[in-house]
């Protein structure tokens, strides 16, 4: 009983885990593309690359240039983080 319910968690996070894998391997060429070009300026780069990550994942889409023009991506520009503050930079 014991074994047949750890092949089958395992079976599971194995199977689950190539749905999330592929789902961010179809987006992450054009997000690190986009912001790396939008954190290139920026002060803390790693920061800057990592919550524009996260933003392009969910919103599909990048303000152009390094600052600003947030109102190209409605979905960018209105994500905020727990403190009511723009997520993304």
């Amino acid at each position: 009983m014991k074994t047949s319910f750890v092949v089958f968690l395992f079976g599971a996070i194995l199977f689950s885990s190539s749905f999330i894998e592929n789902a961010a391997m179809a987006t992450s060429s054009y997000c690190d593309q986009k912001c790396t070009a939008r954190c290139w300026k920026a002060g803390l780069k790693k920061r800057c690359l990592k919550y524009c990550g996260i933003c392009c994942g969910l919103c599909k889409c990048v303000p152009s240039g390094t600052y600003g023009n947030k109102s190209e991506c409605p979905c960018y520009r209105d994500m905020l983080n727990s403190k009511g503050k723009p997520k993304c930079p």
